[in-house]
């Protein structure tokens, strides 16, 4: 009984352990002769994103539209374009989306920088909102009459 449950326990590991290997979706076809090319390609493949998956390079994926992207890529590399070169083709086609690991820019600092910066507002309006309440801010804004008044009601419970 313990062998069947250790070969189990294998056997699910094994599963587990092919289920967690990145799964190369580049087929024989369109594999280029030249093996520099290829691994060139295979190197832009893994820094662009997959449009239909989104969370997956084109390397990784097997939507159709990755597949045009792959083909795409060594076409241009055959071309003789630079890896530059072929990104850039690529960004100014899709998008910076495209890009995996996009570059710095003001607008994408911007886009990361905002939720710090409303957390930091959001913490200063709770704090001076705080320190209102505590100082009493809101008797010191009564009139004379309404303090009078104030004092009144206070006293009649005792």
């Amino acid at each position: 009984m313990r062998r069947l449950i250790i070969g189990v326990l294998v056997a699910a590991s094994g599963v587990l352990h092919l289920a967690l290997q990145p799964a190369a979706a580049v087929q024989p076809d369109e594999i280029l002769n030249d093996p520099v090319l290829e691994a060139r390609a295979r190197e832009l493949s893994t820094e662009l994103r997959c449009m239909v998956c989104q969370n997956q390079s084109i390397d990784d994926s097997d939507a159709e539209l990755a597949r045009d992207l792959r083909v795409l890529v060594r076409d241009r590399l055959k071309a003789g374009d630079s890896n530059e070169e072929v990104i850039a083709y690529v960004v100014d086609r899709y998008g910076e989306f495209v890009l995996l690991k996009p570059r710095f820019s003001y607008r994408n600092a911007l886009l990361w920088g905002t939720p710090v910066i409303l957390l930091v507002v959001g913490g200063v309006l709770i704090v001076t909102s705080a320190r209102r309440r505590m100082t009493g801010g809101a008797v010191s804004s009564l009139s004379a009459e309404e303090k009078k008044r104030l004092d009144q009601i206070l006293n009649e419970g005792e």
